[in-house]
């Protein structure tokens, strides 16, 4: 398992190198999508809003189907292995005041971000930990996400 989050790491860190050129060049011709006057995308209640939308939210680079950074690819393979497929993913490359806001609202440096049940669990290195020494499986589980790991487990036990 780890050798396959090293190289989904790889894989995303490739891939960041050649998606950052596009992203930078498709930003100015967005219209200023998911940017906003007034309150701003990157006010506390903005991404107080965006955090508690959904049980699970990831503030990554780029998107789960082409994350832009290693490190959020990593966040997304980890997510897939446990099976979870339904949560909010804000790319906050798309949003530079959302990009600060959300690092200022968990007194966190780094992106990606992830944010199970309205609460701030940390980046990609606290998800692999989480998901290394089983504690993963138990958040999901209290936010009634059962991990795919349970059931491949069984499908292990059975051969």
């Amino acid at each position: 398992m780890s050798g396959a989050l090293r190289a989904a790491w790889r894989l995303g860190a490739s891939r960041g190198r050649a998606g950052r050129a596009l992203s930078r060049a498709a930003e100015p011709g967005d219209g200023g999508g998911g940017r906003s006057g007034g309150s701003g995308s990157g006010s506390r209640e903005a991404v107080e809003r965006l955090v508690r939308e959904h049980p699970v939210v990831v503030f990554m680079k780029g998107s789960p189907a082409q994350p832009l950074c290693g490190f959020s690819n990593a966040v997304v393979q980890i997510l897939r292995l446990h099976g979870v497929e339904d949560y909010r993913a804000h790319d906050v490359l798309q949003d530079p005041d959302l990009r600060q806001g959300i690092k200022n609202y968990s007194n966190w440096p780094t992106i990606p971000q992830v944010y199970l049940n309205g609460e701030f669990v940390g980046g990609c290195d606290i998800l692999l930990q989480m998901h290394q020494n089983g504690d993963l499986v138990e958040e999901l589980k209290k936010l009634g996400i059962r991990s795919a790991l349970l059931d491949a487990e069984k499908d292990q036990d059975k051969k």
